[in-house]
C-alpha cells in the first residue's frame, strides 16, 4: 500500500524557525508563540532586543498613571499590584502577560509568590495597546481571544487602552457586552475608584493626536 509522502520543511525553513530565540516570545496562546512586535527587525539585525521590548513614553506614562491610582486609592492590605508585563500562567498552552494588574491577596497568597508566573487570576487586568506581532491575525482577533481567556480564567475585569484611537474597552465577567468608549470619560477601575486618561494627560500637558 502506498503511503502519502511526509511533508518535510526545507533546511532554510528549519533554520528560520530555529533562529528565533525564546527571548523574543511575548506570550504563548493556544500553544503557539506570539513574538514581540518588531521581532523581524531583530532577526534582520536592524534593531536589538531592548528596542522592541520597551514601551513608548506614552505607554509607560499611562501604566504609571494606573499604578499611582492603585497605590494611592486602593486598599494595599487587600490587594497586590502588578506591572512590567506580569506573567500569568493559565495552563500548559497559555502563558500571557499583563501591563498592569490588581490581585486579591487572599487569592495571590504569599506561598504563590515565587520565580514563576502567577497561576491565579487577577481581579483586574489592564492592557495598554498590543505588544505582540500580529502579522498572521488582526488586532481585534488577538484582543478578543486574550480577553476571553482571561475572563474564563477568572479575571473579573479586563481593561484595554488604545492610544492610537484614544479609546478604552472594558470587558467584565458575565457582562452581556464589552463596552468601548472615549478615554476622556470617568471609568471605574475597582471599589468605586475611577480613572480618566484624557483628563490625566491634559493635566500633565500631554497632547495626543488620533492616528
Amino acid at each position: 500500500m502506498l503511503t502519502k509522502p511526509r511533508k518535510v520543511a526545507s533546511p532554510s525553513a528549519r533554520r528560520t524557525r530555529q533562529a528565533i530565540p525564546d527571548a523574543l516570545i511575548y506570550e504563548i496562546m493556544d500553544g503557539k508563540p506570539l513574538y514581540y512586535k518588531g521581532y523581524r527587525d531583530v532577526l534582520a539585525g536592524k534593531k536589538n532586543l531592548e528596542e522592541i521590548m520597551g514601551s513608548s513614553t506614552l505607554q509607560w506614562v499611562i501604566a504609571s498613571f494606573f499604578m499611582e491610582l492603585m497605590i494611592l486609592n486602593l486598599d494595599r492590605k487587600r490587594y497586590r499590584f502588578a506591572s512590567n508585563e506580569a506573567g500569568v500562567h493559565i495552563d500548559h498552552r497559555n502563558n500571557l502577560a499583563h501591563d498592569v494588574a490588581i490581585y486579591d491577596r487572599q487569592v495571590l497568597t504569599p506561598d504563590k509568590i515565587n520565580k514563576k508566573y502567577a497561576d491565579v487570576p487577577a481581579l483586574v487586568a489592564v492592557e495598554i495597546d498590543v505588544q505582540a506581532d500580529l502579522s498572521k491575525a488582526t488586532d481585534w482577533q488577538y484582543i478578543a481571544r486574550k480577553t476571553r481567556k482571561l475572563l474564563e480564567f477568572g479575571t473579573q475585569k479586563v481593561i484595554w487602552v488604545f492610544s492610537d484611537s484614544r479609546q478604552v474597552m472594558v470587558a467584565e465577567h458575565h457582562a452581556d457586552a464589552w463596552l468601548t468608549m472615549e478615554w476622556n470619560r470617568d471609568i471605574e477601575l475597582l471599589d468605586g475608584q475611577f480613572f480618566n486618561i484624557g483628563n490625566y494627560l491634559a493635566d500633565e500637558g500631554i497632547e495626543i493626536s488620533v492616528d
